[in-house]
């Protein structure tokens, strides 16, 4: 009870709220990850400008509008690439480049922290903003869980990548001309994918050869997708290629094509069904 005449509580300074640990977290994430491409906010920094090509995952899910700059500036972006190898990808082709460009960062930014720190963003849709232009993402880092059980922080990271997605799956479904267990299937492979990619990077920036921790990430990312977790409709399903010097190579078949041959034909991705075993191992 405040009685009257006393004074209220003044809030504390900015400078004085505690740290979210989510912004270590990403920083250590974006020194790890090159290829990440996100600009991150601090909580009082203003979301960028819509007239400026910048547009919230939530605007991509429910306005048209959003959603079709995006995939305009997709096609724009993979065309001279195309043009480079003798094709002209369709509007559905550019849909589901820009999907799975999408998914995949998401999914790195929500397994990044789990991974490094056990502790599993919720990243809302008007917190991350897609530039239209050239794909890049701004996050304003916010809410996270962390759990003691291992299978419970696993269900939470599920469940944070399928809350998130679900919305954007329902606005790219026309453009990307996909059903939903395809649609569903894309989230499955870039979530195995992220976990995969981050323990490749974290052997990378560890000294001296090794594939420790790329090992414990197939690992990982097998509990995570074991199978039977709708609407992630199959399993992680790494599985172990072994060459002519008897080294074995880490691999999975993605359960859909993210279409990146329609774009340059001879190079499929090394994880898509049409890339057989022995080119994988050419690769590897």
């Amino acid at each position: 009870m405040i009685f009257s005449g006393a004074p209220l509580p003044a809030a504390p300074p900015a400078a004085a709220r505690p740290a979210n640990p989510l912004d270590a977290d990403y920083r250590l994430l974006l020194d790890l990850c090159p290829v990440l491409r996100v600009r991150l906010l601090a909580a009082e920094e203003p979301a960028p400008d819509r007239t400026q090509g910048w547009y919230s995952a939530t605007e991509l899910a429910g306005d048209p509008e959003a959603l079709a700059r995006a995939l305009a500036g997709e096609a724009a972006r993979i065309a001279p690439v195309a043009a480079e190898h003798g094709t002209a990808p369709r509007p559905h082709v550019a849909a589901s480049r820009l999907l799975h460009h999408y998914l995949w960062s998401l999914c790195v930014l929500i397994a990044g922290p789990w991974r490094l720190a056990r502790r599993v963003p919720s990243i809302d849709g008007a917190d991350i903003w897609l530039h239209a232009p050239t794909g890049d993402l701004a996050l304003r880092p916010r809410a996270y869980v962390t759990l003691p059980g291992e299978d419970e922080l696993r269900a939470e990271l599920r469940a944070a990548v399928v809350a998130h997605a679900e919305p954007l799956l329902a606005a790219f479904a026309a453009p990307a001309r996909r059903g939903t267990r395809a649609l569903w299937g894309m989230v499955t492979d870039d979530l195995a994918s992220a976990i995969w990619y981050l323990g490749k990077r974290l052997d990378a920036c560890a000294p001296g050869p090794g594939t420790v921790q790329e090992d414990a990430a197939v690992a990982a990312a097998g509990a995570v997708l074991p199978g039977g977790t709708d609407p992630l409709p199959g399993a992680a399903g790494f599985r172990l290629l072994r060459g002519a010097d008897g080294r074995g190579h880490h691999t999975r078949t993605r359960l859909g094509c993210c279409l990146y041959y329609a774009v340059e034909p001879a190079r499929a991705c090394v994880t898509c069904p049409r890339t057989g075993d022995e080119e994988r191992l050419r690769r590897l």
